[in-house]
């Protein structure tokens, strides 16, 4: 059986680049043919169709690369339903060339700790964001939209 491996990069706004994942990509052996990307989608939202096309990719005894758990999944929901998924059709997880074993306990452990700190790493960024705001807001710099036309 001819195994592959598959590989998924996503960035969370359009102006980010993802070079810096698919070279990572490429070095863990995943073929530039073989990497699916979502550009300015969040982690937080599952409906990604670069998410769908490499999970529809995958195959039995197939290996499911990512640079870091944190580009799969923000909540820990989604990254135990992705898991559960690939496990379900016997697909490996590899993040950052480590290979995830849901079979073993510490295995499971792990990843479960990897995930919520990823959940904690995109409650913090929601939070440092509206404090942001509400200070730019106090100070008189965040006015909300503007319009786009002239009252003229």
């Amino acid at each position: 059986m001819n195994t592959l491996l598959v590989g998924y990069a996503r960035v969370s706004t359009e102006s980010q680049d993802l070079t810096a994942q698919r070279d990572a990509l490429r070095v863990l052996g995943v073929g530039d043919d073989r990497i699916y990307v979502d550009h300015g989608l969040t982690g937080t939202n599952r409906d990604r169709p670069g998410l769908e096309l490499a999970l529809a990719a995958c195959r039995a005894g197939d290996t499911f690369v990512v640079t870091k758990l944190d580009r799969l999944a923000r909540s820990l929901p989604d990254a135990r339903d992705i898991l559960a998924e690939l496990t379900a059709r016997s697909v490996r997880l590899s993040m950052g060339g480590s290979v995830h074993d849901p079979s073993d306990p510490v295995g499971r452990l792990l990843f479960n700790v990897l995930a919520m700190v990823a959940e904690f790493e995109s409650d913090l960024i929601r939070m440092r964001t509206r404090e942001g705001m509400q200070v730019a807001k106090a100070k008189g710099h965040l006015r909300g939209k503007q319009p786009k036309l002239t009252v003229n």
